[in-house]
């Protein structure tokens, strides 16, 4: 018998998964997956609750409301979570299904267009909140 085959042979199932597979982060990314997705149903569930306490209501409260501390760091949070979700659920996708030329120029954009729509969204949620 092989050598080699023996000393693989004798490795728990542990140890022969401990790799986490051929690019070495799909558990961290399957975690991070899910936590950001436990985040997001926090998150948007306390978003939805205080818009809808605003419904009806003058938009000098709305504004006010909104721009408060802690309304806008729970939005910011939210738009965190869900930008890092997006871009994990894309990149899986872009592996999944995208091949060939168009593999690495999608994984690109999957970079730069989550950063610029946080960019922006943090712009708005800022500039809502420091009264501008």
């Amino acid at each position: 018998m092989d050598a080699k085959k023996t000393a693989s042979s004798m490795r728990t199932p542990l140890g022969r998964v401990i790799g986490l597979g051929s690019a070495h982060s799909g558990t961290e990314l399957f975690w991070r997956q899910r936590l950001t997705a436990i985040a997001n149903i926090a998150l948007i569930s306390i978003f939805v609750i205080v818009l809808l306490t605003l419904s009806g209501k003058p938009y000098g409260e709305v504004v006010m409301r909104l721009s408060s501390p802690l309304v806008s760091t729970l939005i910011l949070a939210m738009l965190v979570a869900m930008l890092v979700h997006m871009r994990i659920g894309m990149q899986e996708i872009i592996d999944d299904y995208a091949h060939g030329f168009w593999h690495k120029p999608l994984l690109i954009l999957n970079i730069f267009f989550p950063l610029g729509l946080g960019l922006a969204s943090t712009l708005a949620v800022v500039k809502l909140a420091l009264g501008g």
